[in-house]
């Protein structure tokens, strides 16, 4: 027993043809947002990097307060041991007096 499809070749290629449209706005549409995509990822990277070169400038003023008040705690520190070592010399006699 066959049995006979009688369709109409223009409904099946109409059909096609829309489904062809619908997949060609979605690869548009796919393409569209990747370009945003793209952007946004561009702009999100620029500022990341300002923010970067912010921190690496404020990072090096920091180093440079810090070494300078290393400097000074060290100057103080020198001149209070050479205080404490006069006193001491003086104390016990280690030091010739002017009588």
């Amino acid at each position: 027993m066959s049995l006979i499809v009688e369709t109409d070749l223009k409904e099946i290629l109409t059909r096609i043809d829309q489904k062809l449209d619908g997949l060609q706005r979605d690869v548009t549409e796919l393409k569209i947002s990747a370009t945003e995509l793209k952007g946004d990822i561009r702009t999100l990277d620029e500022r990341l990097s300002g923010q970067i070169n912010t921190l690496d400038t404020k990072v090096e003023g920091l180093s440079t307060r810090i070494q300078n008040q290393e400097f000074t705690s060290r100057a103080i520190l020198g001149g209070l041991l050479l205080i404490v070592l006069g006193g001491a010399a003086k104390m016990f006699n280690f030091m010739p007096s002017g009588n």
